[in-house]
């Protein structure tokens, strides 16, 4: 059986990581049996989660554990698509995973009231003299990875207009289609449902959110996805337009 090992749910999302929900629908999707774990960064191969044992063949990344069910497990949701959609597909998922994803980050782990209603929680287990030295180690961290980046080095406004074009994009492509590239779920639909789940979390109070909530065509897509795969998350499944 298949372990995925990631961060484990929180924030009514399946996990906190969308790159972690990304693989776990993609299991879902392959219909294959699997189990989930709690991860250890400092044991994972690349230092990230999520990654997954399959039957002792480790593997890290979500894209790479993507094309490991379908060489393996035949996984084929792409089959419908033609090239030049295929292409689409992926333009869309780097763009997605490679800039709005920092978006992301910034908001939950710089916002000081963000990181106190999400991130701060992952630091619990900590003992309590160490915390507040932990907790300053890992947030700078994290605003050393987003200025090498290069999203932090813009204003807050510039950030919020090239995360709410991202976003824009991302609604404006889906239109009415009930899935991302038309009728049926195709690969790309796992990592467009975990970061617009991320997007429209409750848990986080910010203009990104605002951004994604104005696109009704997200939040029933959103809800859509849930109810197929992941329907013991109430907050994700409904109720929400259609």
């Amino acid at each position: 059986m298949i372990t995925l090992y990631g961060f484990g749910p929180a924030f009514g999302l399946p996990d906190p990581s969308p790159f972690v929900t990304k693989a776990e629908t993609l299991l879902k999707m392959a219909a294959v049996p699997y189990r989930t774990a709690p991860g250890n960064l400092r044991k994972a191969p690349k230092g990230k989660l999520p990654y997954i044992d399959d039957d002792g063949a480790v593997i890290a990344d979500s894209t790479f554990i993507r094309w490991h069910l379908e060489t393996k497990y035949g996984l084929a949701l792409d089959r419908s698509l033609s090239d030049p959609e295929r292409a689409v597909a992926w333009a869309f998922e780097k763009m997605i995973e490679e800039h709005l994803y920092w978006a992301f980050v910034h908001a939950r782990w710089v916002d000081d009231a963000n990181f106190d209603r999400g991130p701060r929680q992952f630091f619990a287990a900590v003992p309590a003299p160490m915390r507040p030295l932990v907790i300053a180690f890992v947030r700078r961290s994290v605003r050393r990875d987003l200025h090498a980046q290069g999203l932090s080095r813009h204003s807050a406004d510039e950030l919020l207009r090239l995360g709410t074009r991202s976003i824009d994009a991302v609604a404006d492509y889906l239109g009415t289609k009930p899935f991302f590239m038309g009728d049926e779920p195709t690969a790309v639909d796992a990592t467009v449902f975990a970061f617009m789940a991320g997007a429209l979390c409750p848990q986080f109070i910010t203009p990104l959110r605002t951004a994604a909530e104005r696109h009704d065509n997200l939040r029933g897509y959103v809800g859509r996805m849930a109810a197929r795969w992941f329907p013991d998350y109430p907050e994700l499944v409904g109720p929400r337009p259609a």
